[in-house]
């Protein structure tokens, strides 16, 4: 365990008076032991209501075919793929805390990795969706697969970037999937010790007979940094291949070599931005706020900052390129986005993703919590703004303006849509009913270290520089929990 001192003017990561490690496992495990309240209850009821709506979309979809879908001979990607690509980008943010933040040795990812990691396999779980439905005969998936079967010599196209999609997207959930249960193992065997009966013997099997021995935590450790180095380069790879299909393509708008690290950065973009918004609402309704600080809000705010950053010089980049380029078609294509009938969604894109996220650079709005939330949620309308634009607009007037048609989108895309967002929050809110939301092992590791209590500790027991020990009392206004320092 932990034991060293940290400098007085890192701002600590747990908040709080007097808070032990008993307190920890308590406050984390009220919502798993006790029954949930209104606000769960509110927000479980309208989840559902959106996943029936899903379930009820899909059921059509299979019944009459993605003909009911707004697709014609011009677009024959829409919402579909749109609605893939954004969730496969929200799924990157709990990976990249998890895998990247751990190698780099940040403990201000202890607080948040768990909720992001489980966002990650729920996000997933809907972009795959998308693509079950697009199938039309999705008991065929198994022909996506390089395996022998009884048709004989019947294999998949190596060379097409949706067989990349195929392998990159199952290696990314399944290393995810294994990285955020192996995690869970010391906090679902904390939860075992605490309880009887039936919930004793369930949480027992799920804790794989976890004793909490040294060399029990040396074997997880080692195998939680393996696999984080595993994970990392999925963070990379898999939006990258999800942008090849698109840019390996001869599609003006598409075919550009910028798409693999433009997409990176707007999956780092928009999955950090529904981190903001889950557990800006969690540590509310949970009663988390000494664990999920003003420190961490502020920390992922200037992320989606930096990415939002990045976004927008690519947008630049793409529009220097299509002039610079003097393809005719290639201009008309990005003039298209602001001048053709889909302008509204181009402003949007823009609007969104550029101007609203630069409002970030000052304190005041990274520090506010409601500001925050807010443009959480403008980031990701505008990131799927941004799948539409690319998507649709590039598809909508090709080379033949014989062919150029409007894409208008059905009841059934729309439901699908809605749906899939009722899906997402079921299942993360069914997990912070049965699971710990915070992994309770990492955040004790660090409270002897960075919270406020052992900074205060410090301030006592050490001889520290007065501008130092200032320093950190002003800050103080920036916690939760606000209290004077003698």
């Amino acid at each position: 365990m932990s034991s060293h001192s940290e400098s007085i003017i890192r701002e600590p990561l747990i908040t709080g008076k007097d808070i032990t490690y008993a307190q920890i496992t308590n406050d984390v495990l009220r919502p798993v032991e006790n029954m949930p309240g209104r606000a769960w209850w509110i927000g479980f009821v309208v989840a559902c209501l959106g996943a029936c709506l899903w379930l009820f979309a899909v059921s059509w979809t299979f019944w009459y075919g993605i003909g009911s879908w707004g697709l014609n001979k011009t677009v024959g990607w829409a919402w579909d793929i749109t609605g893939f690509v954004w969730w496969v980008g929200i799924g990157h943010a709990g990976t990249l805390i998890s895998a990247i933040l751990l190698l780099f040795r940040q403990n201000w990812r202890n607080s948040i990795n768990r909720s992001a990691e489980a966002m990650t396999i729920f996000a997933v779980i809907c972009a795959a969706s998308y693509i079950v439905c697009h199938m039309g005969r999705p008991w065929m998936f198994i022909y996506s697969l390089p395996l022998p079967n009884q048709y004989g010599s019947l294999w998949v196209n190596f060379n097409s970037p949706l067989i990349w999609d195929v392998f990159a997207i199952s290696t990314y959930f399944s290393v995810s999937l294994v990285f955020w249960y192996t995690g869970l193992l010391p906090d679902l065997a904390t939860i075992r010790d605490r309880a009887a009966g039936l919930r004793r013997r369930i949480y027992s099997v799920l804790s794989f007979g976890w004793t909490g021995s040294v060399k029990t935590w040396q074997r997880f450790e080692t195998v939680c940094l393996i696999l984080a180095g595993i994970s990392t380069p999925l963070v990379l790879s898999v939006h990258t291949i999800v942008s090849m299909d698109f840019a390996t393509s001869l599609e003006p708008g598409w075919h550009t070599t910028i798409f693999p690290p433009y997409f990176v950065a707007g999956a780092i973009f928009s999955g950090f931005a529904m981190v903001q918004t889950l557990l800006l609402v969690t540590r509310k309704v949970l009663g988390l706020e000494n664990y999920i600080t003003m420190f961490h809000i502020e920390a992922m705010n200037k992320i989606i900052l930096l990415t939002g950053s990045i976004v927008g010089v690519a947008y630049i980049t793409e529009f220097f390129i299509a002039y610079y380029s003097g393809g005719e078609y290639e201009r008309y294509t990005f003039l298209n986005r602001f001048i053709g009938p889909y302008w509204w969604a181009g402003c949007m894109m823009y609007g969104c993703n550029v101007l609203m996220t630069q409002l970030m650079w000052f304190k005041k709005i990274r520090t506010n919590i409601p500001i925050s939330w807010v443009l959480s949620i403008v980031v990701n309308i505008g990131m799927w703004f941004e799948r539409f634009v690319i998507i649709v607009t590039s598809l909508h007037r090709d080379f033949v303006p014989s062919s150029w048609a409007m894409f208008y989108p059905t009841w059934v895309d729309v439901s699908i849509f809605i749906g899939s967002i009722g899906l997402f929050f079921t299942l993360f809110l069914l997990f912070i009913r049965v699971l710990p939301s915070i992994a309770m092992a990492e955040v004790k590791l660090i409270l002897k270290s960075s919270s406020e209590q052992a900074k205060k500790k410090l301030m006592e027991h050490e001889q520290l520089n007065e501008e130092q020990v200032e320093y950190y009392k002003e800050s103080l206004t920036k916690f939760d929990s606000i209290e004077a320092v003698g």
